[in-house]
């Protein structure tokens, strides 16, 4: 079985939902600390040509807190803020009741706001994986890093743990190899779509794929990776 555990993010890229559908199973990984000024709470989306920092806001958040501690504050606006900026995309009549629906969460958990967005955005794509969040799992938590990683994957039955390329820096092929798995990393291929009549801005929030693809198009540029 494939398996790939990772952070929860807002909105995150395409790249995040590649790693989704190249796996059987799909880990939130909820219960590490948290990253300020990361991905966790913020992305960009697009505006006036270029690219805008959403941000959702939270209360004491700290990197000696983990994910699943932290708690949403409010209010915020990025809900106006993206019908603002894509009322007039092709696809947003489709993909705005979506969001509004994210939005509509009255759970503060930030933790489990993220956790429901992955799986609405995962349900809309037409991602069919089996979930499971970190917290709920009876793996080892006294341990960390790779050795935690490897934990879960021993839980759940991998066969074959897929990352990020930033995680090459993080994970050694040998451990994996030793208990009968394999490591391997995804790379996304450069993605390209209309976005109004701007120069394609990259590496925007899945929002952006959504307002510009209908769910074909998104299935195509999904399954636009090769694995290493």
């Amino acid at each position: 079985m494939k398996i790939a555990i990772m952070q929860p993010y807002l909105f995150p890229y395409l790249g995040y939902f590649q790693l989704i559908r190249a796996v059987d199973a799909f880990v939130v990984y909820d219960d590490v600390n948290f990253i300020n000024r990361g991905w966790i709470n913020r992305n960009y989306i697009l505006g006036n040509g270029e690219k805008q920092r959403i941000t959702l806001p939270l209360r004491s958040a700290s990197q000696n807190k983990h994910i699943n501690q932290i708690e949403i504050a409010g209010p915020h606006k990025i809900l106006k803020n993206i019908r603002h900026r894509y009322a007039k995309a092709p696809h947003f009549a489709n993909v705005y009741p979506v969001l509004e629906d994210i939005f509509a969460q009255t759970d503060k958990n930030l933790a489990r706001f993220l956790d429901y967005q992955l799986r609405h955005i995962c349900d809309h794509l037409g991602l069919r994986q089996q979930w499971y969040r970190s917290s709920a799992l009876a793996k080892d938590n006294g341990l960390s890093g790779q050795d935690k990683i490897l934990s879960i994957c021993e839980e759940l039955g991998a066969t074959h743990y897929i990352n990020v390329p930033g995680g090459k820096e993080l994970y050694d092929q040998y451990p994996f190899e030793a208990r009968g798995m394999t490591l391997s990393f995804i790379q996304p291929k450069p993605a390209t779509y209309k976005q109004f009549t701007n120069d394609f801005i990259p590496s925007l929030s899945i929002i952006d794929v959504m307002m510009f693809n209908d769910k074909s198009e998104c299935a195509v540029l999904l399954d636009n990776y090769d694995l290493a």
